[in-house]
């Protein structure tokens, strides 16, 4: 999995206002593409590492059974000055990558799998998570 993006239109961000991560934006609060998913329950950002360690719980619960699709991505740069630089002199070189995360926003999702090992590893990735999530199914 890519850590950062490969192209940007800009070439470092602004910096995240949390009243922006209450868009009602439809398309990423519900599942596309598996019958399970895991949905966040309040806004916050999540590193590479998160994201990589929540991959690998589920994968190691669910074995090779399943599929696994991951919805969120780092796309957003965070940057940061070394500790003795005086003020002035510009923007910092980038620091590191987050995913800002919507309350109600899909974080991964499962398919292929029967539902209570999808509910069981859902739940073990969600307390690799900073932010509180909760495992959800989807109904036809």
């Amino acid at each position: 999995m890519k850590q950062n993006p490969s192209k940007l239109k800009f070439k470092k961000n602004h910096k995240i206002k949390y009243s922006n991560l209450f868009l009602n934006e439809q398309k990423v609060f519900f599942p596309l593409y598996g019958n399970f998913a895991l949905k966040a329950l309040e806004s916050g950002k999540l590193t590479f590492k998160q994201i990589e360690a929540c991959r690998k719980s589920i994968r190691r619960d669910v074995k090779k059974l399943g599929n696994v699709y991951i919805r969120a991505f780092t796309y957003f740069s965070i940057t940061k000055k070394a500790v003795g630089i005086r003020m002035g002199k510009g923007k910092g070189n980038h620091f590191l990558w987050v995913c800002p995360i919507r309350s109600g926003q899909i974080i991964c999702e499962l398919s292929g799998i029967e539902e209570s090992k999808a509910l069981f590893a859902l739940n073990s990735a969600s307390s690799k998570l900073p932010i509180k999530a909760k495992a959800i199914k989807l109904f036809y």
